[in-house]
């Protein structure tokens, strides 16, 4: 054997390095595993802290305040939030709040669907049309709320939560829900619509039969982006609410005149509603897609 023989190719040499650099020494794990893991608990501290101190200090007792450290441990500012009128008009604008955001969930459900059903095929002008629906999610909310005040104003239309602001709401909600149901549409066979009409299926039968059932996942994640971008929406609303306040404007207006534990405990009521919701449509869309798959045949 030559000496030409145990000599080592360069390329074997560095493969071997990095090989031997990026190895994890005696069975553990490399110690960019720990770096990584240092920033995601950091960012992780930094996205859900402050809202953990705030359900926190929400539950202290009559004599705490804004700040640690807590005082004892009760439900009062869960009380007075419901009893106090100086807190404002809470269960008004939640009750508001909710039915406006029920409202656009709808309007943006139907309109993203009809919408995806559009474009599935070209035609004239469909790029136009487009980016005139997203050309919204640009503009600044509240230029636009002053614009569609402005607007109403002009025309006659006095501005009310379920009038103007609905309008506005929709210019933030439905772009959101045609993007997501394009992306719903680009996954669906137009195969199985044909299937549909080659057994005589009518047009409205193949869509409610075939479409609407495979699509249901993606409606109810629409609906979902539209309930909690309508709920918690402020900038859009400011100039389209009128004089009774939506949940956003209360909760605004009670950090102008309230100081007390009373915003926590209402920030943790709407934290534990929008969490509900979410996982009432999650678990939805779980269940759809396990009654799907426990109806296909096995081969």
């Amino acid at each position: 054997m030559t000496a030409a023989d145990h000599a080592v190719r360069p390329g074997a040499v560095s493969k071997a390095m990095v090989a031997h650099a990026i190895a994890p020494r005696a069975g553990g794990r490399p110690w960019t595993f720990y770096v990584l893991l240092t920033v995601f608990v950091l960012y992780v501290l930094a996205l859900y802290g402050p809202m953990i101190c705030i359900y926190i200090l929400s539950f202290q007792d009559v004599r705490g305040g804004l700040v640690f450290p807590m005082k004892g441990f009760s439900l009062h500012w869960f009380v007075d939030l419901f009893t106090q009128v100086r807190t404002g008009d809470v269960k008004g604008s939640f009750d508001r709040s909710v039915k406006l955001a029920a409202i656009v969930t709808v309007i943006t459900v139907v309109v993203s669907f009809l919408a995806g059903m559009a474009f599935r095929r070209r035609f004239r002008g469909d790029g136009i049309v487009f980016y005139l629906m997203i050309g919204s999610l640009v503009a600044p909310g509240l230029v636009l709320s002053i614009g569609v005040g402005l607007l109403m104003h002009f025309i006659g239309v006095e501005g009310r939560w379920y009038t103007t602001a609905v309008g506005a709401q929709l210019s933030w909600t439905l772009p959101f829900g045609v993007l997501v149901m394009f992306a719903v549409m680009s996954r669906f066979d137009r195969a199985w619509e044909e299937a549909a009409y080659d057994l005589g299926a009518t047009r409205w039968q193949a869509i409610r039969l075939v479409v609407i059932p495979i699509l249901a996942p993606g409606i109810v994640a629409v609906a979902l982006f539209g309930f909690t971008l309508s709920y918690d929406e402020f900038a859009r609303t400011l100039q389209t609410a009128g004089s009774l306040n939506t949940l956003p404007l209360e909760i605004w207006t009670i950090t102008l005149n309230v100081t007390s534990p009373s915003l926590y405990a209402l920030g943790t009521i709407t934290t534990i509603v929008s969490f509900t919701i979410i996982v009432a449509c999650l678990g939805s869309i779980a269940l759809m897609q396990k009654r799907r798959a426990s109806r296909v045949p096995a081969y």
